[in-house]
């Protein structure tokens, strides 16, 4: 009977994926828990994403480019979240999901994570413009070229994710199980009976040259920045520098700390539990902390909070 439940699932390309494993007594805590967690998440990131567009005062390159930051929070919250609150909700044994679902939502994620890292670049090459040639930002950062490096966070992590998974959907399948959270590239290829050399290799040197091109920028630039603030006397330049690039440092090594925790993760298989929980780590951490973040230690969007609550008063 199993078998044949197995034949038919395979025949009709309905997978059965893992999810979140709760007992009786974590049921209702892991629900609401999540709930609270994504309506969090969508409340601050659109609530930053709205009063960035409704002031003019904030219509700057920085916070412009800043918009991308919560667009993808509310993207990789809203790829991983509500599939989750689902799966919670149905018992371990009736977790199905169709085969192109589970292709969209493992596209959805890696997207998010590519475009994590895209995005903190393209506003560090804002602040260094900024800092280093600060008599030059006007006429370097453009309209043009803020559509311009837009663009290129966003394409980069479109078009990559789109041939990672496009070399794993090429692939036919001999299993019907998705053992993990959610679905994502190493599960769907897991799928497969074929040589998985290509993807393999693929997926590791994507990997590795996102990582050390966003580590390495963002280095270069941490470290040009300091230059120049050990070199000036403007006190009032140096301050800003501070503040500013010490809210952007902390979102990264936010995202390069849950990144990290759950590329490790996935290097032992046997600890599942362990693995469930950096990956919820890295959907739910960054995505939360990144618009509290911003909205404190960024003078400008805080003041603009405060006068928001005391027009209402």
């Amino acid at each position: 009977m199993e078998n044949k439940t197995e034949m038919t699932m395979f025949h009709h390309n309905i997978l059965f994926i893992e999810g979140l494993i709760v007992t009786e007594q974590t049921f209702y805590p892991a629900f609401i828990l999540f709930l609270l967690v994504y309506l969090f998440i969508m409340a601050s990131n659109i609530g930053l994403l709205v009063l960035i567009t409704m002031e003019k005062a904030l219509h700057e390159p920085m916070y412009i480019l800043l918009c991308n930051l919560p667009v993808n929070d509310a993207l990789g919250a809203s790829v991983m979240i509500p599939r989750l609150l689902y799966d919670v909700v149905k018992p371990a044994s009736e977790r199905y999901i169709t085969f192109s679902e589970c292709v969209i939502q493992a596209y959805g994620t890696h997207v998010f994570a590519t475009a994590s890292h895209t995005v903190l670049m393209i506003m560090a090459y804002d602040r260094y413009v900024a800092i280093c040639n600060p008599l030059r930002y006007p006429t370097i950062m453009t309209n043009k070229m803020v559509i311009k490096l837009t663009v290129f966070a966003w394409g980069v992590a479109f078009v990559l994710v789109g041939i990672l998974l496009g070399l794993t959907v090429r692939l036919s399948h001999c299993r019907s199980a998705i053992e993990n959270l959610c679905c994502d590239n190493p599960s769907l290829f897991k799928l497969s009976c074929e040589d998985l050399l290509i993807n393999q290799i693929y997926g590791l040197t994507f990997s590795v040259l996102l990582l050390a091109s966003s580590i390495g920028s963002i280095a270069l630039t941490y470290i040009r920045i300091a230059e120049v603030c050990l070199r000036s006397k403007n006190s009032a330049l140096n301050s800003k520098a501070v503040t500013t690039c010490s809210t952007h440092l902390l979102v990264y090594i936010i995202l390069l700390t849950c990144a990290c925790i759950a590329l490790i993760s996935h290097r032992f298989p046997d600890y599942t539990f362990h693995r469930t929980m950096a990956t919820i780590i890295f959907y739910v951490v960054p995505t939360s902390l990144n618009p509290v973040i911003y909205g404190l230690q960024t003078k400008e969007i805080k003041h603009k909070i405060l006068n928001m609550f005391s027009k209402n008063k």
